[in-house]
């Protein structure tokens, strides 16, 4: 099968999920808030697949993404049952599933914007594209934080579910913490796979 049809179906299979996802939401409110970030790259990446194709190593990573948001839309993160077994696991006092998407929140910026400043030659080498990109991330991940501030001072308590804190005084900081690590895990373990698949795309877009 083919690399376009492969995507075509990854594409098609998440708009079933998500379809999925809204009809059995714990909360539609926030679910909406959860899946926007989903909402609206979808659209973008199929508007850019042809024109600018990503690595299959950052399609894969953002279709793993999107199904952690999507999963947490759809119980609020705070009663996603995954989480309840971690928690079990590891003895924690809180279900700890909305880490894995701030971690993912590192993590897939750090590799997209790594893309990004090296194939279209930004930046003169690797080492300052590493450095821009988790820097990119925790921009992002900061970002996220304040639209979660911003979310909760316009609708008041009903943001409880959308925030996802139980009550941990420094969930702000811990999952800015959790996107540092997750950008820095992809920096070291996953630039040279990357690095492997850009040149492999260049040498595939050149045969066209």
């Amino acid at each position: 099968m083919s690399r376009e049809k492969i995507l075509i179906l990854s594409g098609l299979l998440l708009i079933v999920i998500i379809a999925i996802s809204f009809v059995s939401a714990y909360e539609r409110a926030t679910w909406l808030l959860e899946v926007a970030p989903v909402l609206i790259a979808l659209p973008l990446l199929a508007a850019t697949c042809r024109r600018f194709p990503l690595t299959n190593l950052l399609y894969g990573l953002i279709f793993a993404h999107a199904l952690v948001l999507i999963v947490g839309g759809t119980y609020t993160y705070a009663r996603v049952p995954f989480g309840f077994w971690m928690q079990d696991v590891l003895t924690l006092e809180r279900n700890p599933y909305d880490k894995i998407g701030h971690f993912m929140q590192g993590l897939v910026p750090l590799l997209l914007a790594r893309e990004i400043l090296l194939r279209g030659s930004y930046v003169s080498g690797p080492r300052m594209a590493g450095f821009l990109s988790v820097c990119v991330a925790l921009a992002i991940s900061a970002l996220y934080e304040l639209v979660e501030w911003w979310v909760a001072l316009a609708i008041g308590q009903d943001a409880d579910a959308f925030l996802g804190t139980q009550g941990d005084p420094w969930d702000t900081q811990s999952d800015m913490f959790l996107a540092m690590i997750g950008a820095l895990a992809g920096l070291v373990l996953l630039s040279r796979l990357q690095d492997s698949q850009m040149r492999q795309l260049g040498l595939d877009r050149d045969r066209r």
